[in-house]
């Protein structure tokens, strides 16, 4: 029997888990995944948490399915030399010593709260249900005296987060502070809309500013100027779990895993990194980890690791971006269309019909897990055309 064990129970995880199942369902093979919560965090929503609203209750156990254990702890330690991921699975019981022949790694990463002076002592974060429930209790304490909220960082987290909020919470002031122009990625016709919308919710967008310190009343940016604030929430900037680095995975700057163009990790073959725990290239440039992005890696890296158990060559990973879907609000969203670089195209949604695409996007992955039982569901929009055929370094 081969151990294959899958550590980060996110999009990515599930879905390799998954797709596991099914590619190896012929094959003698042990598969369990690790996660430190039954329950599964729908990282695309987060910000509607965070403005008050509730959530469906996915398990991860009933997503996976009958052929994959699943492990509740967390990964504290990857032997890659004796190939054994220690977890700590809590109540003060002895550590599980999960032994692997092949180690799929999608942990992830998670908001960076250390870069500005404040922010993590001061500043809420979407890095899970718990952090987004407070702030909810926190802006329903305000509702009915008023408050200021600010959202720090002009991304896509950012935008859903500031427009949820105000919409949600029309008492409070909500604004918006971003060293770049929210939007920025998008072309200029998407940014137009984004702009009315936040003039229609009644969003302050403070642009080329810089954040120097998160008080416990405000936001002080360069120049010693304060924007007051009774609720900070902190979107700018992510960081890598340090797991990889500390276990003699081969990373770079970032704390991302280096891979081959087949997501294997150059030190260490035997493990796989997905989603935006890998730092992975295409010819045309960099992945940057969205789910847009995760979910695909995630397919291709159990049918490489099924098509390597019956001994057949493996293919590189070919991905182009398709889509920036951003919601603001329940009632409003606009989608920008892009080109496999993840640059704007020339066509964008708007309005009640990018809700429902919106909806859509948000809504498909635990239909996708679920059908993969039976099928391998489709999980990728864009493979990149041409840009894509050639991978960026041999295998």
């Amino acid at each position: 029997m081969k151990n294959i064990v899958v550590i980060g129970g996110g999009y990515t995880g599930v879905m390799c888990a998954v797709r596991l199942a099914l590619r190896t369902r012929k094959l003698d093979v042990s598969i369990t995944l690790v996660n430190p919560s039954e329950r599964f965090t729908e990282r695309l929503r987060m910000h509607q948490v965070a403005a008050g609203h509730e959530l469906a209750d996915f398990r991860i156990p009933e997503l996976l399915g009958e052929r994959v254990t699943f492990v509740r702890g967390w990964a504290t330690a990857v032997d890659t030399a004796r190939r054994e991921v220690t977890v700590d699975v809590g109540d003060g019981d002895a550590p599980r010593m999960l032994p692997y022949d092949k180690l799929v790694y999608a942990l992830g990463s998670y908001t960076d709260t250390s870069v500005v002076p404040g922010a993590d002592d001061h500043a809420y974060t979407l890095n899970g249900p718990q952090s987004a429930r407070s702030m909810a209790l926190r802006l329903a304490s305000l509702e009915e005296s008023g408050g200021t909220v600010a959202v720090c960082g002009g991304g896509l987290t950012g935008i859903e987060a500031a427009t949820e909020i105000a919409e949600n919470h029309p008492a409070l002031k909500v604004s918006l502070i971003s060293t770049e122009q929210p939007g920025w990625m998008m072309g200029e016709k998407a940014r137009a809309y984004l702009y009315s919308v936040f003039e229609r919710l009644g969003v302050t967008v403070h642009t080329g500013v810089r954040i120097t310190k998160v008080l416990p009343g405000g936001v002080e940016v360069a120049g010693g100027r304060v924007i007051p604030a009774d609720v900070s929430l902190w979107t700018a900037g992510v960081k890598a779990h340090t797991l990889a680095a500390e276990s003699g995975i081969q990373v770079d700057r970032k704390g991302l895993i280096l891979v081959d163009p087949a997501l294997r990790s150059l030190s260490h073959p035997e493990i796989y990194a997905i989603g935006d725990a890998a730092a992975a290239r295409q010819a045309w440039g960099a992945i940057h980890g969205t789910c847009q992005s995760g979910m695909p890696s995630a397919a291709h890296a159990a049918d490489s690791i099924a098509r390597e158990l019956r001994g057949r060559a493996i293919k590189p990973f070919r991905f182009g971006y398709f889509h920036q879907p951003l919601s603001l609000g329940r009632n409003d969203a606009v989608i920008q269309f892009t080109r496999h670089d993840d640059t704007p195209g020339r066509f964008y949604l708007k309005g009640k019909a990018a809700v429902i695409y919106k909806e859509w996007v948000s809504s498909t992955p635990p239909k996708a897990f679920v059908k993969t039982h039976r099928y391998p569901a489709p999980v990728s929009l864009s493979r990149g055309g041409r840009a894509t055929r050639e991978p960026f370094m041999e295998l």
